[in-house]
């Protein structure tokens, strides 16, 4: 799933290639898709682009006074062309489900799998999007006080917290593996009780990791995003290799939908979380 660096460097993408093109046509290749019927799409058409902004991990097109909003879900992608093709892609058939014509260039929304999960939303403010409303603050945006402030009273697992969107906005299952073994925390650490020390730890590592992901991202171009993403990770995805801070073997915690990385000698003092699946938790 695109998170905070990879949407940031698609904004910028946005902001360098699209902003000052007109928006010539909209192609809707999956109607569940669209998730507002009212402004329709076509009044984006003939409208200047004027901005691409960034609010968590959503996307915003900004049209002369109108927003094209998308979430790319798990396996949803933006792919840029600049000689985009003016044949409309044909619905229900392959990966794309929206196209957005800007003069010659432009680029496709797709997904890939069998979960459609990718949604835009064409609106007049981009609060009137339920997800964006309910966004936490940016996880970027948030000193030591202001993080200390999110988690007081929280009784959340502190993995579970961070890539809770209403807490705080931008962080998704691969970041939150990679800020966590940056800053030594358990992922079953509860949020709430975390002291002073490992909180000023925590802080800086959500900077360190995603400024540094975001300049990374930055300097790629959006096809080879996903690959950046990858080559970025310590723990994350890397179940069973060697932690590259101290050598021990990364472990994996699988869930029904998901699975999460972590090092038990960097985070959990050697002791090694069970598998869910397995039905067994060591505390």
């Amino acid at each position: 799933m695109p998170e905070l660096p990879e949407v940031e460097a698609l904004a910028q993408h946005l902001r360098d290639n699209a902003v000052g093109r007109s928006v010539a046509r909209i192609d809707v290749a999956s109607m569940s898709v669209l998730k507002t019927a009212s402004p329709p799409w076509t009044e984006l058409h003939g409208r200047a682009v004027t901005g691409a902004v960034r609010h968590g991990k959503y996307l915003d097109l900004v049209c002369d006074g109108l927003h094209l909003v998308f979430h790319l879900a798990r396996a949803g992608w933006l792919r840029w062309s600049d000689n985009l093709s003016p044949t409309p892609p044909k619905p229900g058939r392959g990966p794309i489900a929206l196209r957005v014509h800007l003069g010659g260039a432009g680029f496709d929304l797709t997904e890939a799998g069998t979960q459609k999960k990718l949604a835009a939303w064409v609106v007049a403010a981009p609060e009137e999007v339920p997800g964006i409303a309910k966004l936490g603050p940016d996880a970027l945006s948030l000193d030591v006080d202001g993080l200390t402030a999110v988690l007081a009273g929280r009784t959340e697992r502190i993995k579970t917290l961070l890539t809770e969107q209403s807490a705080l906005a931008g962080i998704g299952n691969a970041y939150s593996d990679e800020i966590l073994h940056a800053a030594k925390l358990s992922p079953f650490a509860t949020a709430g009780k975390l002291d002073a020390a490992a909180i000023e730890r925590l802080r800086g590592s959500m900077q360190e990791i995603l400024r540094d992901a975001v300049q990374r991202s930055l300097k790629q171009d959006a096809a080879r995003l996903k690959a950046e993403k990858r080559s970025g990770m310590r723990v994350h995805g890397r179940a069973g290799l060697p932690c590259p801070v101290c050598g021990d073997a990364v472990r994996e915690v699988s869930f029904a939908d998901r699975s999460m990385q972590y090092c038990p000698t960097c985070q959990t003092g050697g002791k090694v979380l069970a598998d869910r699946r397995m039905s067994r938790l060591l505390k």
